[in-house]
């Protein structure tokens, strides 16, 4: 796991354009410890791999990933919490791009503030119960259930709940580096 992890941190690094100091800086991690988690040396926490993560402007889960697919996957309905939003990843497929499948619940009148994504990435919202407003934050769409909404979501964006729950399955699709 630390070969992978060390080989998504060199990528996504390159990929920025950013020196290990820089990224260092930035996630707020000795060079060293950078440079030991780039030569799979290291033994990350969860919070320096966050750390790289957000400084990468990247989801954690991306530093963990091998490139392998598990095959089917059954995951049953769950129900809806009693208080705050929930999300849920649902899948990751490869090939090229990485995409995610998540359910994201909203209770009524909530807001979740989407983080801008890396560029090139979409998002692909389909209503499946209640209405949201959701999009980018600069011009969000007001949906009801049933409806889809695509954009790019490498910009802020949102989500917000009318007076019932809602329920939206979200697709978000990134590009792989190296792959285009």
């Amino acid at each position: 796991m630390s070969a992978a992890i060390a080989a998504q941190v060199r990528v996504r690094r390159t990929q920025r354009g950013l020196s290990a100091a820089e990224l260092a800086r930035q996630a707020g991690l000795s060079k060293a410890t950078v440079s030991a988690l780039e030569a799979g040396r290291a033994n990350p926490t969860v919070d320096t791999l966050d750390a790289v993560a957000l400084a990468l402007r990247i989801p954690l889960t991306d530093l963990l990933t091998r490139g392998t697919d598990p095959g089917p996957v059954l995951l049953r309905g769950t129900a809806m919490p009693d208080e705050g939003p929930a999300r849920e990843m649902l899948r990751r497929i490869g090939g090229g791009r990485s995409v995610e499948l998540w359910r994201l619940r909203l209770p009524p009148r909530t807001q979740v503030d989407g983080v801008a994504h890396s560029p090139g990435t979409t998002e692909i919202l389909l209503v499946a119960d209640g209405s949201v407003t959701a999009g980018p934050a600069a011009e969000p769409a007001e949906l009801s259930a049933g409806d889809l909404l695509a954009f790019a979501g490498d910009q802020a964006h949102l989500y917000r709940s009318g007076g019932d729950p809602a329920e939206v399955a979200m697709l978000i699709a990134s590009p792989v580096p190296g792959t285009s």
